[in-house]
């Protein structure tokens, strides 16, 4: 497994897949690339696909040391260095969306095109999951705090046929530590000035029932992004790329298809 050395000294480990034209895939807080597991065959069939272990997480350095999502998008860019890729597609879900953004927006010439996955700008203007939510998440009894979260990835009849394991609910390995580092940094975001300059072609997909990162911070994104296009997909939740796959999925690749 390849590996790379940031200019600050951590080592990420970083995993390349298929072939043809670069496609990053970016994954949520407090997970390794295993986030994309489920539905990477249907990127790796028509793009190389490049992921990393965010510093924190799988094979990744784990340093005890702040974490953000702009730091983030620099480690993306240390990965894209290393292997040799000048310019690639991006699509980053859930936090990584929020990496996304400041690597668009302040590299513009490393990325095609951009696809914003159940994300949100962060800061005064994103829009907050409400208290219950995360009453629902930090609750005493963990087992019924991760079936919480379970319940805002994926629908009640997706959980009641798919036993798991999932990929999307935190890297089982990561100290307790780096869960934090990463819940701060996702909590810090606000790339709320920086969009605008966003100039790549850029596509927000959101699960119209996503109260995790509440949906409407679709729309929000959209019209801070000149000329991004939104798409909200009916019925799903937080994970809608896993459960809707075969919405999402297609969808996404139309819209990298139109921007080669």
């Amino acid at each position: 497994m390849p590996y790379v050395t940031t200019p600050g000294g951590v080592k990420l480990s970083y995993q390349v897949r298929g072939a043809g034209r670069p496609l990053v895939l970016l994954q949520g807080q407090s997970n390794d690339h295993r986030w994309w597991d489920s539905v990477r065959a249907d990127f790796d069939a028509a793009y190389q696909t490049i992921t990393l272990d965010y510093r924190g997480t799988g094979d990744s350095d784990k340093p005890d040391e702040p974490y953000g999502t702009r730091g983030f998008a620099a480690d993306v860019l240390a990965v894209l260095d290393e292997a040799g890729v000048e310019r690639a597609h991006v699509y980053g879900t859930s936090m990584g969306g929020r990496v996304a953004q400041w690597l668009a927006a302040e590299h513009p010439s490393r990325v095609g095109a951009l696809v914003l996955g159940c994300s949100s700008p962060g800061g005064a203007h994103g829009v907050e999951r409400s208290n219950d939510v995360r009453r629902s998440l930090a609750q005493p009894d963990r087992a019924a705090a991760e079936r919480a979260l379970l319940e805002l990835m994926y629908t009640p009849a997706w959980l009641a046929t798919h036993p798991g394991p999932y990929f999307t609910i935190g890297d089982p390995g990561m100290p307790h530590y780096a869960r934090l580092r990463h819940l701060a940094a996702s909590a810090r975001h606000d790339a709320w000035d920086v969009l605008p300059a966003i100039t790549a072609p850029t596509l927000v997909v959101h699960g119209s029932d996503d109260v995790f990162n509440p949906a409407a911070n679709a729309p929000l994104l959209a019209g801070r992004i000149p000329g991004a296009e939104v798409r909200m997909i009916e019925g799903a939740r937080h994970a809608y790329f896993e459960e809707f796959r075969h919405v999402a999925g297609p969808m996404v690749l139309e819209f990298l298809r139109q921007h080669a």
